[in-house]
This record gives C-alpha cells, sequence and structure tokens, in this order.
C-alpha cells in the first residue's frame, strides 16, 4: 500500500468502494486445514507498528508457524480508517507464514464498521482471504446482551441493518463483537468463532496473535528464562 498522503476524504471514498466488494456468502474451504489469527500492536510510542501472525491446525490448533512483522507507522490514529494503518504491516505478517490460512481471524472489525470496511473486511479484500472480525468493543450499531450462557449471542444491527454479532464466548465476560469478513456468512461467523474458542473470551486464533502483538508472550519467556523454567 502506499504511503499515507493525509488525504482522509480520499480514503473514506475508498472505503466505501472496497465494501462493495465484500462478499457475504461463506467461500471457505471444507473441511477448514489450517486457521490464522492476526493483531497489530505498537511500539516505541507508536513509531513502529508490530503485526502478528499465527497459523493454526484447524483440528488440533497445534501452532504450525507464528510470524512479527515491524515496520515504521505510516499514518496516525483516526478514528474510522484504522485499518489503513494496520494493514501494511499484517500483509507482511501473512506473507512470512508459510502458506495461507483456508480461514483469518482478526482482531477488529469486519463489516461491523461504519463504511463497512473494518481492518478483517479490509484485509480480506486485500488478500482474498475468508476472514472474521474478532472485536471487544462495538465501533457501531448496538444490541441487546445475549443471555449468559457460553456460546449465546444476539445481533448486532444498525438502522434496521445487521452488521455481525454479540457473542457470549465467555461466562461473566462481556461479550465479543464478532462480524463476518469476506468470504463468510453472517450466519457462520459466531460458530466460527466459537467452534475454535477454548476457555478463553478470544477464540485461540487470535488471542494468541494478541499476546505475540502485545508482547505478552514475550514477557512470559523472559520470566521463565530468568526463573530458569
Amino acid at each position: 500500500m502506499a504511503d499515507w498522503d493525509g488525504d482522509i476524504a480520499a480514503a473514506r471514498a475508498l472505503q466505501v468502494e472496497l465494501a462493495d466488494r465484500v462478499t457475504l456468502r461463506d467461500g471457505y474451504a471444507r473441511p477448514l486445514r489450517t486457521i490464522a489469527g492476526f493483531d497489530v500492536g505498537f511500539e516505541d510510542d507508536g513509531a513502529t507498528t508490530r503485526a502478528a501472525a499465527v497459523l493454526l491446525d484447524a483440528d488440533s490448533l497445534q501452532v504450525l508457524a507464528s510470524e512479527v512483522a515491524r515496520i515504521p507507522t505510516r499514518m496516525p490514529y483516526i478514528p474510522g480508517l484504522l485499518s489503513f494503518r494496520e494493514l501494511p504491516a499484517l500483509l507482511l505478517a501473512l506473507e512470512a507464514l508459510p502458506r495461507a490460512p483456508d480461514l483469518a481471524f482478526v482482531d477488529g472489525h469486519g463489516i461491523a464498521h461504519p463504511r463497512r470496511l473494518g481492518i478483517a473486511a479490509h484485509f480480506g479484500v486485500i488478500t482474498g482471504l475468508p476472514s472474521i472480525g474478532v472485536a471487544k468493543k462495538i465501533l457501531v450499531g448496538s444490541g441487546s446482551e445475549p443471555h449468559e450462557v457460553r456460546g449465546a449471542y444476539t445481533p448486532l444491527r444498525s438502522q434496521g441493518t445487521q452488521l455481525g454479532w454479540l457473542l457470549r464466548s465467555k461466562l461473566r465476560c462481556n461479550p465479543l463483537v464478532v462480524s463476518p469478513g469476506h468470504r463468510v456468512s453472517m450466519a457462520s461467523a459466531a460458530d466460527l468463532v466459537m467452534r475454535f474458542t477454548r476457555g478463553y473470551r478470544l477464540p485461540e486464533p487470535t488471542r494468541l496473535a494478541d499476546r505475540l502483538a502485545s508482547r505478552r508472550g514475550e514477557a512470559r519467556r523472559s520470566e521463565d528464562s530468568a526463573s530458569g523454567a
């Protein structure tokens, strides 16, 4: 992607154009063989963008590969345009994996975005990969709280249009915001997230990518080394 030129109006117009290319029909491989999680963090007070990609076996959830890509941050944080800030590093992290996944889980929103192009949708359209957005907070729309039952979900809507689901992935935790990104149907998105969720609030692909992107995994390894573990 080209370096940020500061043209906010052009970026928003491009979002609308790319959103028209989003496909909300299931186009992922069946059976799924590999899945991957993607997340982005920042280093050096925001000067460096750090993207993490973790490839897993879809049956065992064994980690097959994990990669971190670092690049100079190309643009400031602008509400609604986060995908332009994060995508260049994510594409490098994807490229570093030994193979592309059958399905990508991206930390952030899919179509649950004011212009229907959150980071998961943007990533999916640019790469062609089936993708799902898994976010921790609502960006746009509203919905009723899911029942306090693991796996329960309720529609997230904005102006009468469904944009995703509020998913109770773990008891006594706030629901996740799940929305299709590309080549995944609305009907499949929440169930696919729950399929790969094990005891934590986040599904395994984005949970592991989040640890890498935020460097929490590195901190744990450093503690283990210091203790002789």
